[in-house]
């Protein structure tokens, strides 16, 4: 690993560049490949565990995905977590990820299934997502996938910022 010189003079490791998983300026931000009503066709999520307003793109293959969440405050976790401080919970970012990630998987299956994730990797905490945040939701599958399980690597970016990243893994359990 290269390294710089602290103020001691001693090396310090340079910490390497944090890059998303998908380059998001080749992305329109703006663009709709599912909104919140056609996301129901395909993924099981309701009521207030149906996180993502959107999907804001996919790739050919539906291998790579970005779904979007406004955070409006009217959200179930915000008055609670925290009391004049809201932040969203790191467990719903992650769940929002997963929710991309089954939306994916759905499209490569002959119909859509219900898949419960299994498995949370590496999960890091980088940056808060608070009201009037619009946090991107970003997937890619990461390993082979099957009929019955994905491998999904998935990053939150606010605010041009990286908010968490984790590597996920879930399988069908039936059908929608």
């Amino acid at each position: 690993m290269p390294s710089i010189a602290s103020e001691s003079g001693t090396p310090a490791p340079v910490k390497p560049e944090r890059t998303t998983l998908i380059d998001l300026s080749k992305v329109d931000l703006d663009g709709t490949a599912a909104t919140r009503e056609q996301m129901f066709e395909v993924i099981p999520h309701r009521h207030e565990m149906a996180l993502l307003d959107r999907v804001v793109w996919s790739n050919e293959g539906y291998t790579q995905g970005i779904g979007e969440i406004k955070v409006r405050g009217d959200e179930f976790w915000v008055r609670g977590h925290f009391p004049n401080r809201a932040m969203m919970p790191g467990v719903l970012m992650i769940e929002a990820g997963a929710q991309v990630a089954c939306w994916l998987y759905n499209h490569r299956q002959t119909k859509p299934q219900i898949a419960a994730f299994l498995r949370i990797d590496n999960a890091v905490f980088r940056q808060s997502v608070t009201v009037g945040d619009t946090l991107y939701v970003l997937c890619k599958e990461s390993e082979k996938q099957s009929t019955r399980r994905f491998f999904s690597d998935i990053q939150g970016v606010v605010n041009g910022q990286i908010a968490f990243e984790a590597s996920i893994s879930g399988m069908r359990i039936g059908d929608m």
